[in-house]
């Protein structure tokens, strides 16, 4: 494909996505029916598309309609590209811009189109962020980096970042985590590497590792990723530490590929279907990763920014205190209970764990910890709770 035809696939795609289609979904449709586009086709279509999620608001502005052709246009001006050597109708490239479209467009002027938000959300992101509002809005613009995790069961960080290289891929180690690197080159190619295949790394952002290495786990205890969707974190945490280790999600299809990661990575993790979790309690440890509005991964999942309202965070605000209220149920006396999510919001936060300690007798928070937006890792927040009595 072409380049101007990669953005007229990318135009599409838009479309489909601001007809109320998730982005994934929509870039997966038009590949089926794009049996002509090679693996960097595909790429260059996505990261077009992507890119544009991230920034829907201020290059429809820059771009003069909030639409899929309206959205390119605007982030080649954001770039300071020519849409002329793109927008030229030859080769399946979309067609010349008109006079009316070269009038069109202005600079974002609200804080919502300058933070590529919604208007409602840009109140609830300050309070929550006070003075790093601003920054965490513009780093969720930006793509988000490719974090490793690093298996020490198996390698060693300068002997993972080697046999990296040996499949042509860069990285280098970063300071959030212990065990993290950052891809510096040739990204997708590390699911198919040696260090990748033989247990040696998994694709786990920064924030994410340096939340499970602040959890304390005991020799031989017992642990309970409660909300456990792929696994990543019961195995970052079994990585470091000799336990028994269970897993369990209310989608039991998510954790599918679990027991094959925890057999490459060289531990046993036991997957438990919702009737099965409460047999084998009570877990020294329980982790409740909640789902959430996902405010600090929104430069991985742009689109998810633009269906969330303020309806949709009540009601995640109310499943989030009642799984912190089951997960502490099923705690052994002298336990812990460890609440986390990848929001930036304090209302699935700071406003959630105060409720669960006002409503729920016997438990008080003694740690709490967020992880802004940056070049090593999204946004997290990650509290820990104790009996009180």
């Amino acid at each position: 494909m072409t380049p101007g035809a990669r953005v007229a696939a990318a135009i599409g795609v838009l479309d489909a996505v601001l007809d109320g289609q998730p982005a994934e979904q929509a870039l997966t449709g038009w590949a089926r029916g794009a049996r002509y586009a090679g693996s960097g086709d595909r790429a260059a279509v996505r990261d077009h598309v992507f890119q544009a999620l991230r920034c829907r608001r201020s290059y429809a502005c820059l771009g003069g309609a909030e639409t899929g052709r309206g959205l390119m246009f605007g982030a080649l001006r954001a770039a300071g590209s020519d849409p002329d050597t793109l927008f030229t109708g030859a080769g399946h490239a979309p067609p010349p811009l008109d006079a009316a479209e070269r009038q069109a467009g202005r600079a974002p002027e609200s804080d919502g189109e300058r933070m590529d938000m919604p208007d409602w959300l840009v109140e609830a992101f300050r309070a929550s962020l006070g003075d790093g509002a601003e920054a965490a809005a513009q780093a969720l613009r930006q793509r988000a980096p490719v974090i490793l995790r690093v298996n020490e069961r198996i390698n060693s960080v300068p002997q993972v970042i080697e046999k990296l290289s040996q499949d042509d891929i860069e990285a280098e180690p970063v300071t959030i985590a212990p065990t993290a690197v950052r891809v510096t080159r040739n990204a997708r190619r590390v699911a198919r590497s040696a260090a990748y295949l033989d247990g040696g790394v998994e694709l786990q952002d920064g924030s994410s590792q340096a939340a499970m290495a602040a959890l304390d786990v005991p020799t031989g205890a017992r642990v309970l990723d409660y909300c456990a969707g792929g696994g990543g974190k019961v195995l970052a945490l079994a990585a470091r530490a000799e336990a028994t280790w269970y897993a369990h999600d209310a989608d039991v299809g998510r954790m599918k590929d679990l027991p094959a990661r925890a057999a490459r990575a060289g531990v046993q993790v036991h997957c438990l279907a919702p009737g099965q979790v409460a047999r084998h309690a009570p877990y020294d440890l329980v982790l409740c990763d909640v789902p959430c509005s996902g405010s600090g991964t929104w430069r991985r999942a742009p689109d998810a920014k633009w269906r969330l309202d303020p309806d949709r965070l009540t009601e995640l605000t109310r499943l989030q205190l009642a799984i912190l209220q089951e997960a502490a149920a099923l705690v052994a006396p002298g336990g812990e209970l460890a609440y986390a999510t990848c929001s930036l919001l304090r209302p699935e936060n700071e406003s959630v764990i105060k409720k669960f300690t006002e409503e729920t007798v016997g438990w008080k928070y003694f740690f709490t910890a967020r992880w802004p937006v940056s070049d090593e890792g999204d946004g997290f927040f990650l509290a820990r709770f104790g009996h009180s009595g």
